[in-house]
């Protein structure tokens, strides 16, 4: 697959939220990327005790979880309570969170309704803010994709465009919600085209975020959806000190890191480009772990690979 951008694509993630190329240039410093101990952190989508203590005797730094499991705003603050207290037994910090939205929401399209996504949202962030989490990843393609019923003059074309500025609307409406909030991040990630019609690319979500303009909304990176969506790893370049999460998997399998070691070339580039733009945050593994009972074995595997990229 060609690593090239069409103008089309372009258009859908900038002119469409009427920026130029070189609009609101990310100008800080190298040293400002620094977000975790001076190089970059590792960690894994797991969630229970057993699971975290193994990558933390395998030297993982965090763990990753579903935001919906670990924040439910559909249940009160007693559950809360208790929850916070689950958490705490975890030997690992819970660094980052997925799973935004869930796919009953509509963000996008002619019965988009922000107003009790909205909701749903800041609990969850003000949650996240509460115990440290750093990261909630804005993938959410059920709720953000654009429905085919939404078209435009050409008869079963969806309005992308229109669709992207309604998704960067969101974005600003919910960190003017959150402005007071001091840790987390609400970063979005660009999907490849198999599982969102919009924000497909690393510079498309870039083009929100420098329009919107807000210490609470910055970039992820995910290394698999770049490779099979044919996102440029100088990307993450041009990103600098907007990208603050990355996820990653192998190649074409979406296993853990070192599952086809034959693949495993294909995730230089993309580290090679980390140390070019000096970050210094989290890259978390969003994949399988191959056969049950193996994920001590893998996660090794994984963690070994990563660092020898790093």
């Amino acid at each position: 697959m060609k690593n090239t951008i069409k103008r089309r694509d372009f258009l859908v993630g900038a002119a469409a939220l009427g920026l130029s190329a070189t609009a609101k240039a990310d100008c800080c410093k190298k040293s400002a990327c620094a977000d975790g101990k001076g190089r970059i952190l590792f960690g894994a989508c797991r969630s229970t005790v057993e699971d975290v203590a193994i990558m933390r005797d395998l030297g993982y730094d965090f763990w990753e979880w579903s935001a919906g499991a670990a924040f439910n705003p559909d249940k009160d603050d007693s559950w809360w309570q208790a929850q916070k207290e689950e958490i705490a037994k975890r030997p690992l910090p819970l660094r980052s969170c997925n799973g935004f939205l869930p796919g009953k929401f509509r963000l996008t399209g002619p019965k988009a309704d922000h107003a009790p996504a909205l909701d749903y949202a800041e609990t969850v962030l003000r949650r996240a803010d509460e115990i440290g989490v750093k990261t909630v990843v804005f993938g959410s393609g059920g709720a953000r994709n654009v429905p085919g019923d939404f078209t435009g003059p050409r008869e079963g074309w969806p309005k992308l465009e229109e669709g992207t500025r309604q998704y960067a609307d969101f974005c600003r409406a919910l960190v003017k919600r959150v402005a007071d909030l001091k840790t987390v991040k609400v970063v979005i990630e660009p999907l490849r085209p198999d599982e969102s019609n919009i924000i497909n690319f690393v510079f498309q979500g870039l083009a929100i975020c420098r329009d919107v303009a807000s210490p609470r909304l910055a970039q992820l990176a995910d290394i698999f959806h770049m490779m099979m969506g044919g996102d440029d790893p100088s990307s993450i370049v041009a990103a600098g000190c907007l990208l603050k999460h990355c996820h990653i998997a192998d190649y074409e399998t979406r296993q853990f890191p070192g599952f086809n070691p034959n693949e495993t070339y294909r995730l230089k580039p993309f580290f090679d480009a980390l140390k070019i733009a000096g970050y210094r945050g989290g890259v978390s593994c969003e994949c399988g772990w191959g056969e049950k009972g193996d994920f001590a074995k893998n996660a090794a595997t994984a963690i070994a690979v990563m660092k020898s990229l790093a």
